[in-house]
């Protein structure tokens, strides 16, 4: 994770104390993940917002690692299934 040290490092974030650094990062990656959240509803890219919130939090959080982890897993099955899904109908004649 070379690119999250030159990241903290290019924002300063490396100089202040960890309690403050996860403080501030955990408002950012909360308040950018509640934004997706009310896109769900609302009109926007909400697909898109509540990922990179995750993301930021997860910089910081094992509990977002987690979730990310999981998440790129389940798109990893889906995809898999669907491409499955795919090539068995090709196959098939109507």
């Amino acid at each position: 994770m070379k690119w999250l040290s030159r990241m903290r490092a290019a924002l300063g974030l490396n100089l202040l104390p960890a309690p403050l650094r996860k403080t501030i990062v955990a408002v950012i990656g909360i308040t950018i993940l509640l934004i997706g959240v009310v896109m769900v509803v609302l009109p926007g890219p909400a697909f898109i917002v509540i990922p990179i919130g995750f993301a930021i939090l997860a910089t910081e959080f094992a509990w977002a690692r987690r979730a990310v982890r999981r998440a790129r897993v389940m798109i990893a099955k889906a995809r898999g299934r669907e491409s499955g899904k795919a090539r068995s109908m090709a196959g098939v004649t109507l």
